[in-house]
């Protein structure tokens, strides 16, 4: 039972399910934002928590729990204010929905990508009897942003799709909108409930940011002493007003973790950036004219020799670059003709570069692992180079001119080419994969959904 001043606090909130996503509207302080989004959305989270505790034992061998200590041990300290608030939120949030959660829980849920995916392949060696053969972090996502004479119109457009393994990325549905008591209203698509960022990175802000990311394959850099990028990120979406204030923003305490090429899109002046970000080394393209994207390799020399293992940067076996030799035949055919359907058509594209043909498979812009035999695979570091690994393209989303200035935005739920994936059907084809019976949801074709 909430209290009346509880329900002052959600009766500012709202909570639509449409096409397969749950659309979430918070406003006021932090802590306001936070309660209403871990009372909305207390049921989701409490069923991805029921399955991340179980993938995590069973990807990592150790539990979510040890994790979970682990990350209050180096974060907790690190949280600003503001921040600490409306993690407070969600816990309370949560809590008063009939699921009791604390703070630190909280701090740890918002940790596991970064504790798992980065800090463990750095301190897996000082615990085991040997190190980890593989880091378990995996190279996410698709991603283009395009300007001037590149597209219809000489105005930014951007588009992004998120890849992961099928058990996590069910939860990549909630699509939420904030409007902060402070700082620039946003909306973005989140990688699970009662997230203080994005993880999956696509955002619209009032400061007319359009922002997005694809992961850095291979990098193995990490500083305990650092900032976490998930409130590194959530400031820079909040607070910047430009492509500059943006990476001083996401640069400060900069730890390593999660670490991304950033693609941005200023609609008060038509520039696009390119922002990567490893740890020693970070690198700033931008142009008013031609287009950007990513697929995971890395573009800066330093970064991809420096600071990464083989990264596929010139290798059509691997998906990084594949991807990267298909995104520049995609803007070579569509230079100049580029808008939101395009956008949505490039995320969508199935060309495997290696074979020459159109087929789906892991090498592909919408990648489809989980009907890759995998032949071709040339990555021994590489976690999904598995054959029929259930992972691959989860979602895709997209914004142009229009939808920037009215804080809207497109998203699709389940693949970016709308190929639906039905776990059961899966799991009898392929019954190597039935331990993760009663983890895998389905998800069927979803059409494409605009947010506002």
């Amino acid at each position: 039972m909430v209290t009346q001043e509880q329900q002052s606090i959600i009766d500012h909130a709202q909570l639509q399910k449409i096409n397969g996503w749950q659309h979430i509207k918070v406003k006021g302080t932090p802590y306001e934002c936070g309660f209403q989004e871990g009372y909305l959305l207390a049921d989701e989270y409490k069923d991805a928590l029921r399955v991340y505790k179980f993938m995590t034992l069973e990807t990592f061998g150790m539990t979510y729990e040890w994790f979970a200590e682990q990350a209050l041990k180096l974060h907790r300290d690190k949280i600003p204010t503001r921040w600490f608030e409306e993690l407070r939120g969600m816990a309370e949030g949560l809590t008063a929905a009939g699921i009791p959660t604390t703070t630190d829980d909280m701090i740890a849920w918002n940790d596991w990508m970064e504790i798992t995916g980065y800090w463990w392949p750095q301190n897996a060696g000082k615990i085991m009897s040997r190190p980890l053969m593989k880091t378990h972090r995996k190279e996410h996502c698709s991603a283009i942003v395009a300007t001037g004479s590149a597209t219809v119109d000489g105005k930014p457009y951007l588009g992004h799709e998120s890849f992961d393994e099928f058990w996590s990325g069910q939860y990549f549905n909630i699509c939420k909108r904030v409007e902060p008591d402070d700082g620039y209203a946003f909306i973005m698509q989140a990688s699970a409930p009662c997230m203080l960022s994005s993880m999956t990175d696509f955002y619209v802000t009032a400061a007319g940011l359009n922002i997005t990311e694809t992961t850095l394959a291979g990098f193995d850099r990490y500083d305990d002493a650092g900032m976490p990028e998930w409130v590194r990120i959530r400031d820079a979406v909040q607070y910047a007003a430009t492509i500059d204030e943006f990476v001083e923003r996401l640069n400060k305490g900069n730890n390593g973790g999660y670490a991304n090429a950033w693609l941005i899109a200023d609609h008060n002046t038509g520039e696009i950036a390119r922002f990567e970000q490893g740890l020693e080394f970070t690198s700033l393209e931008r142009t008013f004219d031609g287009a950007y994207f990513g697929c995971n390799a890395v573009f800066d020399p330093r970064i991809r020799n420096l600071e990464c293992k083989d990264n596929g940067f010139n290798d059509p076996r691997q998906q990084t670059g594949a991807r990267r030799q298909r995104w520049m035949e995609l803007i070579d055919q569509y230079y100049g003709k580029i808008d939101l359907e395009v956008v949505k058509k490039m995320l969508a594209d199935t060309y495997d570069v290696y074979l020459g043909y159109n087929c789906p498979s892991s090498r592909d812009i919408c990648s489809h692992y989980d009907v890759d035999p995998q032949y071709y695979a040339d990555d021994p570091d590489a976690v999904w180079n598995i054959p029929f690994y259930p992972a691959g393209s989860c979602d895709a989303k997209a914004a142009g001119p229009d939808d920037v200035k009215h804080l809207k935005m497109w998203g699709r739920y389940g693949r970016a080419d709308g190929v639906e994936f039905n776990a059961r059907d899966f799991m009898d084809q392929h019954p190597l994969w039935k331990w993760m019976d009663g983890y895998l949801e389905d998800r069927p074709t979803q059409p494409w959904t605009l947010f506002d």
